[in-house]
């Protein structure tokens, strides 16, 4: 793996975690004969509302040597890297062939990866060559219904008692503004929560999610407090909105030629 030196990875991670990540990366490309291709931080560290002692959630995109995607073996082959989670490091990646599969069915894990901007390493050719067919290929009606699932399962799962766990309200306004953007610039919305709270005018809403912020940050994950109303308020709101979507006239299709190209030069840069 190439390792990329970035400012905002520098500051948002400490070296030593760092270092421990690019180890483990390495490690992974030796136990299994692959060469990564991308390696990226995701989850709230990426989104840019971790609290102190939020897990490390580490995402790569791999490839095999090309006589592995030749065998002729009826049995499936493992097309997923997994480890366990150790001193809050978690690290999985895809195969290079599941990835791009995934990107043609707009898969919102694989949207969100080209998207971070916490970036391990990049051999500076997949990630490059993908990014520019989310413009064509990206659908931003599966985009809506998968951050609507995604607030109406951690509203309803996490935020309806009176003693709530705080950090589920980013579970939900993530999603939520993320919906907004969709609709409002029919394009890929960013991951970066502070981007995305542009799309909030309203000002009450915003004060309180300030407000949640600064505590969420210097916080522990699990930590909980009373409901929010003016937070719970909008929530419902916006959901109740939503769930009136009706799909947009947004029929993108991707070129699967393009696709087997940067699978063919995925294996070439090996």
């Amino acid at each position: 793996m190439k390792q990329v030196v970035d400012a905002r990875l520098q500051q948002a991670i400490d070296e030593s975690v760092r270092q421990e990540i690019l180890r483990r990366i390495a490690a992974a490309e030796r136990e299994h004969d692959v060469t990564v291709l991308y390696a990226v931080e995701s989850g709230s560290r990426a989104w840019g509302f971790a609290s102190p002692n939020s897990d490390y959630d580490v995402r790569f995109i791999y490839a095999h040597k090309p006589d592995w995607y030749l065998s002729v073996d009826l049995e499936a082959k493992r097309d997923v890297i997994e480890y366990p989670i150790v001193d809050e490091i978690d690290i999985n990646g895809w195969d290079v062939r599941k990835a791009l599969q995934l990107f043609n069915k707009s898969n919102p894990a694989i949207v969100e990866w080209l998207q971070s901007p916490l970036v391990y390493g990049d051999d500076g050719y997949f990630a490059a060559q993908l990014r520019p067919l989310l413009a064509s290929g990206y659908s931003l009606n599966k985009g809506v219904y998968h951050y609507l699932h995604m607030a109406k399962t951690n509203y309803r799962g996490y935020l309806k008692g009176s003693e709530v766990r705080l950090k589920k309200y980013f579970y939900v306004l993530r999603p939520l503004l993320a919906i907004r953007w969709l609709l409002a610039h029919r394009t890929v919305a960013p991951i970066e929560f502070a981007r995305l709270l542009t799309m909030l005018t309203e000002e009450a809403v915003r004060t309180e999610v300030d407000k949640l912020l600064a505590v969420k940050m210097r916080s522990d994950e699990l930590q909980t407090g009373p409901q929010v109303q003016v937070l719970n308020q909008f929530i419902e709101t916006e959901l109740a909105r939503y769930e009136q979507f009706t799909p947009l006239d947004n029929n993108n299709r991707l070129d699967m030629t393009e696709l087997n190209r940067i699978l063919r030069g995925s294996m070439a840069v090996r």
